[in-house]
């Protein structure tokens, strides 16, 4: 059970990421990715109930473990925190953030999601001989159940573990209620709540090793994926299902990125380059709003949150991003909401809300009708098909029924705008201005007289100019 502690009160504080567990572990089972990431995020790892210290608590329903997972978080009462889940963890912890999505008291603060092989809120693919072999096991003598906690480990990774974190994950197997064991896999681990869940938007992580066959990659996509509005999904090579225990350097390189290089990290330098007298206070103070981190947990303002899935997953394809990005679909939401726009647009569309609207409605509708599936679930290749028929006027054989979609033409132009405003949205922010060391704000400044540039020429940087952190981009 975790101790309560007052740091969590302080703003300054490291953010808390709190964890829960895998069907065969406990709190145990994050050991390895705390201490990496200590000191700049503080794990809390919990027992969910029936497993670890809590082996003898009631509670095997996805709910039950909700609730309860939510009681704890209330009594620690972290300022800010994020929350992931391993495997049946990833169930419960969908059903929390969205406790902390519809406004519980309490659970206030949640700022990232991070799923590693999630269970998804569909009921878990598994085979029927598969379940119906481990009902039957943890269930006769200690010796059997030693063998049986070996089977699991094996069956689960990527490449066999090494003694010691092998000897631990085999130890707190061996702990688990049989109760809870059985729950799960005949009730718990198929629930749907799918419906219940919907589209989350606080930003989420979700991780996969190529060698998990039921909660790989693949499944990832298709049945976890869909269920937030911005994910960035994660592929581990040459892991297997146990990927905090398999892999903690690689887990945690990716949750340090997702929830502390997230967005608007403008590097130091950078930085006092904006806040040098070469540039003006006016453009510096636009710079600065556009780098300030947008509220994961704000609702989109000009579209549905469906929608804006949708506008993720597209922006995606449109300008890939390495870490930290800037989160452009956001700012064209907030830009259609609340700004005039840019004065034009083409004569065949409707206003700049609608045609975003419209065409994404019409986007997710052509890939339901090409591939039984949402846009953003689909895989790059498929997604890219799909893009590439905009770009031809070929996004439907005729048009678009109704007034709220439309036609191949309208939407090969609204695409063409799409675009603009994609690569308009990055190249203005200070963030992909750093990676390509652009100079171009620093023309003089607040003086009477403009500094300017004096050295000219391709290749030619003078000693103030900002180098570029990114070459490849």
């Amino acid at each position: 059970m975790p101790q309560k502690t007052t740091q969590m009160s302080d703003p300054e504080a490291p953010p808390v990421l709190v964890c829960l567990h895998w069907l065969g572990g406990s709190r145990r089972s994050w050991d390895a990715l705390a201490a990496r990431l200590a000191p700049k995020v503080r794990v809390l790892a919990l027992d969910l109930p029936g497993f670890g210290d809590a082996a003898d608590q009631p509670g095997a329903s996805v709910a039950a473990m909700a609730e309860h997972v939510a009681g704890l978080i209330r009594a620690e009462a972290p300022a800010r925190w994020m929350l992931a889940g391993h495997s049946m963890g990833a169930k419960v912890a969908l059903a929390v953030a969205k406790m902390a999505e519809a406004g519980a008291p309490e659970l206030s603060g949640l700022s990232h999601l991070v799923l590693l092989a999630g269970s998804p809120p569909a009921p878990e693919p598994m085979e029927d001989a598969r379940r119906a072999e481990m009902l039957t096991w943890f269930a006769g003598d200690a010796e059997q159940s030693r063998t049986e906690a070996q089977t699991l480990i094996d069956g689960s990774v990527g490449a066999p573990l090494d003694a010691e974190p092998n000897g631990h994950a085999a130890a707190e197997i061996l702990r688990l209620s049989r109760d809870a064991w059985t729950a799960w896999l005949e009730s718990g681990s198929r629930e749907d709540w799918v419906e219940r869940i919907g589209t989350l938007r606080t930003p989420a992580l979700v991780i996969a090793g190529d060698k998990d066959a039921d909660l790989g990659p693949d499944g990832q996509q298709r049945l976890m994926v869909r269920h937030f509005a911005d994910v960035t999904l994660e592929v581990l090579p040459g892991v297997g299902h146990l990927l905090p225990i398999e892999a903690p350097d690689a887990v945690a390189g990716l949750i340090a990125t997702h929830v502390l290089g997230r967005g608007t990290a403008i590097p130091p330098d950078y930085r006092r380059f904006i806040a040098s007298d070469r540039v003006s206070a006016r453009t510096r103070g636009l710079l600065l709003d556009r780098a300030k981190p947008v509220d994961p947990n704000r609702s989109p303002k000009a579209m549905t949150p469906a929608q804006m899935a949708v506008l993720r997953a597209v922006v995606d394809r449109v300008l890939p991003q390495p870490a930290p990005r800037i989160d452009i679909a956001a700012e064209i939401d907030e830009g259609l909401a609340t700004e005039p726009g840019d004065g034009w647009r083409f004569a065949d569309l409707p206003s700049d809300q609608n045609s975003y609207r419209h065409g994404l409605d019409t986007l997710a509708e052509r890939a339901r009708a090409t591939f039984a599936s949402s846009f953003e679930a689909l895989d790059a290749e498929r997604q890219d098909d799909l893009l590439s028929a905009l770009v031809d006027g070929k996004a439907s054989t005729e048009p678009a029924p109704g007034p709220d979609r439309l036609s191949p033409h309208q939407m090969a132009l609204w695409f063409e705008d799409l675009r603009a405003n994609v690569v308009r949205v990055y190249m203005s922010h200070p963030l992909a201005m750093a990676r390509y060391g652009y100079s171009g704000i620093g023309y003089g400044g607040d003086g009477p007289r403009l500094q300017g540039f004096h050295t000219l020429g391709l290749g030619k940087v003078e000693p103030w100019e900002p180098h570029a952190m990114d070459t490849d981009r």
